[in-house]
Protein backbone atom coordinates (compact mmCIF):
# COMPACT_ATOMS: atom_id res chain seq x y z
CA UNK A 1 0.00 0.00 0.00
CA UNK A 2 1.32 3.40 -0.98
CA UNK A 3 1.23 5.81 1.91
CA UNK A 4 0.77 9.57 1.98
CA UNK A 5 3.89 11.67 2.39
CA UNK A 6 4.74 15.03 3.88
CA UNK A 7 7.86 16.95 4.81
CA UNK A 8 9.95 15.88 7.77
CA UNK A 9 10.98 19.44 8.70
CA UNK A 10 10.14 23.04 7.87
CA UNK A 11 12.25 24.76 5.24
CA UNK A 12 12.17 28.34 3.97
CA UNK A 13 13.53 30.78 1.42
CA UNK A 14 13.07 34.40 0.38
CA UNK A 15 13.24 36.42 -2.81
CA UNK A 16 11.01 38.35 -5.19
CA UNK A 17 8.08 37.23 -7.32
CA UNK A 18 8.71 36.76 -11.04
CA UNK A 19 5.73 38.84 -12.13
CA UNK A 20 4.90 41.00 -9.11
CA UNK A 21 8.48 41.90 -8.25
CA UNK A 22 7.37 41.89 -4.61
CA UNK A 23 9.62 40.66 -1.82
CA UNK A 24 8.34 37.43 -0.32
CA UNK A 25 9.28 34.96 2.37
CA UNK A 26 8.11 31.39 1.83
CA UNK A 27 8.08 28.46 4.21
CA UNK A 28 7.19 24.84 3.46
CA UNK A 29 5.73 23.03 6.45
CA UNK A 30 4.65 19.45 7.18
CA UNK A 31 0.88 18.93 7.00
CA UNK A 32 -1.60 16.37 8.32
CA UNK A 33 -2.87 13.44 6.28
CA UNK A 34 -5.51 14.29 3.68
CA UNK A 35 -4.61 17.98 3.90
CA UNK A 36 -3.29 18.17 0.36
CA UNK A 37 -1.14 21.08 -0.69
CA UNK A 38 -2.33 24.38 0.77
CA UNK A 39 -1.09 27.94 0.32
CA UNK A 40 -1.51 30.21 3.35
CA UNK A 41 -1.32 34.01 2.90
CA UNK A 42 -0.02 35.44 6.19
CA UNK A 43 0.00 38.99 4.79
CA UNK A 44 -3.80 39.12 4.58
CA UNK A 45 -6.43 39.41 7.33
CA UNK A 46 -7.49 36.03 8.73
CA UNK A 47 -4.61 34.38 6.85
CA UNK A 48 -6.77 32.80 4.11
CA UNK A 49 -5.97 29.36 2.75
CA UNK A 50 -5.94 28.41 -0.90
CA UNK A 51 -6.07 24.74 -1.78
CA UNK A 52 -3.86 23.75 -4.69
CA UNK A 53 -6.51 21.95 -6.70
CA UNK A 54 -7.60 22.34 -10.30
CA UNK A 55 -11.00 23.80 -9.42
CA UNK A 56 -9.25 26.81 -7.84
CA UNK A 57 -7.53 27.89 -11.08
CA UNK A 58 -8.71 31.42 -11.87
CA UNK A 59 -6.22 32.70 -14.47
CA UNK A 60 -3.46 31.38 -16.74
CA UNK A 61 -1.87 34.50 -18.26
CA UNK A 62 1.90 33.82 -18.28
CA UNK A 63 1.48 31.77 -15.07
CA UNK A 64 -1.04 29.64 -13.17
CA UNK A 65 -3.17 31.50 -10.63
CA UNK A 66 -5.27 29.96 -7.84
CA UNK A 67 -8.04 31.82 -6.00
CA UNK A 68 -10.06 30.95 -2.89
CA UNK A 69 -11.45 32.72 0.17
CA UNK A 70 -10.99 36.15 -1.40
CA UNK A 71 -7.27 35.60 -1.90
CA UNK A 72 -5.05 34.47 -4.74
CA UNK A 73 -1.59 33.11 -5.35
CA UNK A 74 0.09 32.90 -8.72
CA UNK A 75 3.13 31.49 -10.52
CA UNK A 76 2.74 28.37 -8.43
CA UNK A 77 3.72 25.92 -11.18
CA UNK A 78 7.47 25.73 -10.43
CA UNK A 79 6.94 24.84 -6.77
CA UNK A 80 4.08 22.48 -7.61
CA UNK A 81 6.31 20.75 -10.15
CA UNK A 82 8.97 20.02 -7.53
CA UNK A 83 6.38 18.84 -4.99
CA UNK A 84 4.88 16.53 -7.60
CA UNK A 85 8.16 14.86 -8.53
CA UNK A 86 9.19 14.51 -4.87
CA UNK A 87 5.92 12.72 -4.16
CA UNK A 88 4.65 15.13 -1.51
CA UNK A 89 0.95 14.59 -0.77
CA UNK A 90 0.51 17.05 2.09
CA UNK A 91 2.27 20.37 2.57
CA UNK A 92 1.46 23.82 3.91
CA UNK A 93 3.05 26.62 1.91
CA UNK A 94 3.19 29.79 3.98
CA UNK A 95 3.98 33.06 2.21
CA UNK A 96 3.61 36.76 2.94
CA UNK A 97 2.85 37.92 -0.61
CA UNK A 98 0.76 36.77 -3.54
CA UNK A 99 3.56 35.02 -5.44
CA UNK A 100 6.32 32.57 -4.47
CA UNK A 101 9.90 33.75 -5.05
CA UNK A 102 11.19 33.25 -8.57
CA UNK A 103 14.64 32.25 -7.29
CA UNK A 104 16.50 31.05 -10.40
CA UNK A 105 13.42 30.98 -12.65
CA UNK A 106 13.15 27.22 -12.50
CA UNK A 107 12.35 24.57 -9.88
CA UNK A 108 15.76 23.26 -8.87
CA UNK A 109 15.93 25.34 -5.68
CA UNK A 110 12.46 24.19 -4.63
CA UNK A 111 13.48 20.60 -5.37
CA UNK A 112 16.59 20.97 -3.22
CA UNK A 113 14.58 22.59 -0.42
CA UNK A 114 12.20 19.64 -0.34
CA UNK A 115 15.05 17.14 -0.35
CA UNK A 116 16.83 19.01 2.46
CA UNK A 117 13.64 19.07 4.54
CA UNK A 118 13.16 15.35 3.98
CA UNK A 119 10.02 13.51 2.93
CA UNK A 120 8.38 11.03 5.32
CA UNK A 121 5.52 8.56 5.05
CA UNK A 122 2.32 9.09 7.01
CA UNK A 123 -0.10 6.59 8.49
CA UNK A 124 -2.70 6.80 5.73
CA UNK A 125 -3.15 5.37 2.25
CA UNK A 126 -2.20 7.64 -0.61
CA UNK A 127 -5.04 9.02 -2.71
CA UNK A 128 -3.55 7.64 -5.91
CA UNK A 129 -5.39 7.23 -9.20
CA UNK A 130 -4.59 5.03 -12.17
CA UNK A 131 -5.99 6.61 -15.29
CA UNK A 132 -8.34 4.31 -17.18
CA UNK A 133 -8.90 6.44 -20.26
CA UNK A 134 -7.25 9.07 -22.41
CA UNK A 135 -7.81 12.72 -21.50
CA UNK A 136 -7.19 15.36 -24.16
CA UNK A 137 -7.68 19.11 -24.57
CA UNK A 138 -7.18 20.91 -27.89
CA UNK A 139 -6.77 24.62 -28.54
CA UNK A 140 -6.73 24.26 -32.32
CA UNK A 141 -5.37 21.82 -34.91
CA UNK A 142 -1.79 22.49 -33.77
CA UNK A 143 -1.92 22.84 -29.97
CA UNK A 144 -3.03 20.13 -27.57
CA UNK A 145 -2.17 18.26 -24.41
CA UNK A 146 -3.23 14.77 -23.43
CA UNK A 147 -2.72 12.28 -20.62
CA UNK A 148 -2.67 8.57 -21.41
CA UNK A 149 -2.81 5.62 -19.01
CA UNK A 150 0.75 4.59 -18.26
CA UNK A 151 2.61 2.55 -15.68
CA UNK A 152 4.88 5.38 -14.57
CA UNK A 153 5.24 9.09 -15.32
CA UNK A 154 6.47 10.25 -18.72
CA UNK A 155 6.26 13.53 -20.62
CA UNK A 156 6.70 13.95 -24.37
CA UNK A 157 6.54 17.59 -25.43
CA UNK A 158 6.99 19.44 -28.72
CA UNK A 159 7.42 23.21 -28.45
CA UNK A 160 6.77 25.39 -31.48
CA UNK A 161 8.18 28.91 -31.60
CA UNK A 162 8.08 30.99 -34.83
CA UNK A 163 11.40 32.64 -34.05
CA UNK A 164 14.14 31.06 -36.20
CA UNK A 165 16.50 31.03 -33.20
CA UNK A 166 14.23 28.56 -31.41
CA UNK A 167 11.88 26.90 -33.88
CA UNK A 168 10.64 23.41 -33.03
CA UNK A 169 12.04 21.64 -29.98
CA UNK A 170 11.12 18.14 -28.80
CA UNK A 171 11.96 16.34 -25.59
CA UNK A 172 10.80 13.08 -24.05
CA UNK A 173 11.59 12.10 -20.47
CA UNK A 174 10.63 9.36 -18.08
CA UNK A 175 10.15 11.40 -14.92
CA UNK A 176 12.14 10.25 -11.91
CA UNK A 177 13.69 12.39 -9.19
CA UNK A 178 17.15 11.83 -10.64
CA UNK A 179 16.21 12.68 -14.23
CA UNK A 180 14.12 15.63 -13.10
CA UNK A 181 16.95 17.15 -11.05
CA UNK A 182 19.50 16.73 -13.84
CA UNK A 183 17.49 17.39 -16.98
CA UNK A 184 14.36 19.40 -16.19
CA UNK A 185 14.42 21.32 -12.89
CA UNK A 186 17.31 23.66 -13.89
CA UNK A 187 15.50 24.83 -17.07
CA UNK A 188 14.48 28.49 -16.73
CA UNK A 189 11.47 30.41 -17.94
CA UNK A 190 11.82 32.37 -21.18
CA UNK A 191 11.04 35.81 -22.61
CA UNK A 192 11.35 37.63 -25.93
CA UNK A 193 13.11 40.98 -25.42
CA UNK A 194 10.56 42.87 -27.53
CA UNK A 195 7.76 41.66 -25.21
CA UNK A 196 9.36 42.84 -21.98
CA UNK A 197 8.04 46.43 -22.03
CA UNK A 198 4.52 45.23 -22.82
CA UNK A 199 4.70 42.70 -19.98
CA UNK A 200 5.83 45.40 -17.54
CA UNK A 201 2.89 47.60 -18.55
CA UNK A 202 0.61 44.66 -17.74
CA UNK A 203 2.27 44.35 -14.32
CA UNK A 204 4.04 41.16 -15.33
CA UNK A 205 7.69 40.12 -15.34
CA UNK A 206 8.64 42.82 -12.82
CA UNK A 207 10.94 40.43 -10.97
CA UNK A 208 12.58 39.00 -14.06
CA UNK A 209 16.32 39.39 -14.63
CA UNK A 210 18.94 37.77 -16.82
CA UNK A 211 19.72 35.57 -13.81
CA UNK A 212 16.28 33.96 -13.68
CA UNK A 213 14.92 34.31 -17.23
CA UNK A 214 16.47 33.29 -20.53
CA UNK A 215 15.93 36.18 -22.92
CA UNK A 216 16.29 36.26 -26.68
CA UNK A 217 16.03 38.93 -29.36
CA UNK A 218 16.37 38.95 -33.14
CA UNK A 219 20.15 38.60 -32.90
CA UNK A 220 20.44 35.78 -30.39
CA UNK A 221 20.37 34.91 -26.70
CA UNK A 222 21.15 37.60 -24.13
CA UNK A 223 22.38 35.03 -21.62
CA UNK A 224 23.97 31.61 -21.71
CA UNK A 225 21.69 28.61 -21.98
CA UNK A 226 21.95 25.64 -19.63
CA UNK A 227 20.58 23.32 -22.34
CA UNK A 228 20.31 23.94 -26.10
CA UNK A 229 16.60 23.04 -25.80
CA UNK A 230 15.99 24.80 -22.49
CA UNK A 231 12.61 26.14 -23.64
CA UNK A 232 10.96 22.76 -24.13
CA UNK A 233 12.46 21.43 -20.90
CA UNK A 234 10.88 24.33 -19.01
CA UNK A 235 7.59 23.56 -20.73
CA UNK A 236 7.85 20.04 -19.31
CA UNK A 237 8.63 21.49 -15.88
CA UNK A 238 5.45 23.59 -16.11
CA UNK A 239 3.12 20.82 -17.21
CA UNK A 240 4.34 18.62 -14.34
CA UNK A 241 3.40 21.41 -11.93
CA UNK A 242 0.07 22.27 -13.52
CA UNK A 243 -1.10 18.65 -13.63
CA UNK A 244 -0.36 18.17 -9.93
CA UNK A 245 -3.47 20.31 -9.38
CA UNK A 246 -5.52 17.30 -10.50
CA UNK A 247 -4.06 15.01 -7.85
CA UNK A 248 -1.53 12.19 -7.85
CA UNK A 249 -1.65 9.78 -10.77
CA UNK A 250 0.54 7.97 -13.26
CA UNK A 251 0.31 8.97 -16.89
CA UNK A 252 2.11 9.63 -20.13
CA UNK A 253 1.68 13.31 -21.01
CA UNK A 254 1.87 14.13 -24.70
CA UNK A 255 1.76 17.82 -25.57
CA UNK A 256 2.22 20.08 -28.57
CA UNK A 257 2.72 23.82 -27.97
CA UNK A 258 0.74 23.63 -24.75
CA UNK A 259 0.80 26.27 -22.03
CA UNK A 260 -0.83 26.95 -18.67
CA UNK A 261 -4.31 27.39 -20.14
CA UNK A 262 -4.37 23.97 -21.81
CA UNK A 263 -2.47 22.29 -18.98
CA UNK A 264 -4.96 23.44 -16.35
CA UNK A 265 -7.96 22.61 -18.54
CA UNK A 266 -6.63 19.07 -18.71
CA UNK A 267 -6.04 19.10 -14.95
CA UNK A 268 -9.66 20.17 -14.40
CA UNK A 269 -11.00 17.30 -16.52
CA UNK A 270 -8.92 14.72 -14.66
CA UNK A 271 -9.68 16.29 -11.28
CA UNK A 272 -13.44 16.20 -11.92
CA UNK A 273 -13.30 12.47 -12.65
CA UNK A 274 -11.07 11.74 -9.68
CA UNK A 275 -13.48 13.62 -7.39
CA UNK A 276 -16.35 11.43 -8.60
Amino acid sequence: MLKQRTLRNKVSCAGVGLHSGQKVHLELRPADVDSGIIFLRTDLPDKPKIHATADKVSATIRATTLSQNGAKVFTIEHLMSALNVCGVDNCEIVLDAEEPPVLNGNSIDFFRMIKSAGVVEQNAARNFTRLKKIYRVDADDKRFVMALPYDGFRVSFVSVNPHPLIGIQYADFEITEEIYAAEIAPARTIAYEKEVDALHKMGLGLGGTLENVIVYNDSGWLNKLIYPDELVRHKILDVIGDLRLAGIFNCHVVAAASGHALNTQLAKKIYADIRQ
